[in-house]
């Protein structure tokens, strides 16, 4: 199909999050490239993207760049970082003249962002998770539509790029959510992010085993509802409504959930494997920054 091999994409960063999207995209026949560096750059030119499909390790070749140029244009830039590297991707790339840019991050503003890159800026989250080991990435999408890729315009309008990027989602079968109010969002998924600090030892993870008890997760369940609490207070509405519920559990209820999620292999990976322990700097930086901006506003 002809549209398909119209629109360039780039992927910012070749972890998990731009691997499992890179992949999907090159599946699908698009014209990918992610941009990489060092030794993860090295592995995708020497043996292609591998990945694991249903317990079997296959490989995809995808194009890869090291450096971006100014006037390299994609039709969509992917940032798919950590909130802790995201003003340093997007300022690596703030002189390049492609028009839209998606991050596809935790945040709770955007205007470290937007002073950056101004209006070419299109706010996201992405709707996949997993773990790269020896090379090989173990990811999955979200299988429901609520688990989908979610972006907006800040202000909420249904423009044409929005409406491409819907179109892309759907030609690679991904599910995805055009949000209205995408900074809502962002504030509400983070309120759910950072209690996973209960998680983290000083050098790295809590076992399952712990990760499961009654005093961490007494400890999240506390941090949820009060972390929901400072959000309605601050009057933003908590997205989607799945999230505002938790804030309505008892205790009970919500260590009952996470036990539930910690009884699932991918899960267990997501929240406990190398990927999380990469993830801390992010955690207690955003921990930091959402009680800042709410703690101020509720006293």
């Amino acid at each position: 199909m002809n549209t398909q091999k119209q629109i360039r994409l780039l992927i910012i960063g070749a972890g998990v999050i731009g691997s499992v999207y890179a992949l999907r995209f090159a599946q699908y026949g698009l014209d990918v490239t992610i941009l990489a560096r060092g030794k993860r750059l090295d592995t995708l030119r020497r043996n292609g993207l591998e990945y694991n499909h249903n317990g079997t390790i296959k490989k995809i070749s995808i194009n890869t760049i090291e450096k971006l140029d100014n006037d390299d244009i994609y039709d969509f830039i992917f940032i798919p970082v950590r909130y802790d590297q995201a003003e340093s991707a997007l300022s690596a790339i703030q002189n390049n003249k492609s028009e839209t840019i998606v991050t596809l991050t935790n945040t709770i503003k955007y205007d470290n962002w937007l002073e950056i890159v101004g209006d070419r800026l299109l706010p996201g989250f992405p709707g996949a998770g997993g773990d790269i080991k020896d090379g090989v990435l173990y990811a999955q999408f979200g299988s429901e539509k609520h688990q989908g890729t979610i972006f907006g315009e800040i202000n909420g309008l249904r423009t044409e790029r929005v409406k491409k990027l819907a179109t892309i989602f759907e030609l690679v079968d991904l599910h995805y959510e055009i949000q209205n109010d995408i900074q809502a969002f962002h504030v509400s998924h983070t309120a759910l992010a950072i209690v996973n600090k209960h998680f983290y030892t000083k050098d790295g993870m809590v076992d399952i085993e712990t990760a499961r008890s009654e005093s961490v997760l007494s400890k999240i369940a506390v941090d949820i509802k009060q972390n929901i609490r400072l959000i309605e207070q601050a009057g933003i509405p908590v997205i989607p409504p799945k999230t505002k519920v938790l804030g309505e559990w008892s205790d009970c209820d919500i260590i009952t959930w996470y036990r539930q999620m910690l009884s699932n292999d991918f899960i267990i990976d997501v929240k406990l494997g190398d990927h999380a322990v990469s993830q801390k700097s992010e955690i207690m930086l955003l921990d930091e920054l959402f009680h800042k901006k709410f703690e101020q506003k509720g006293s």
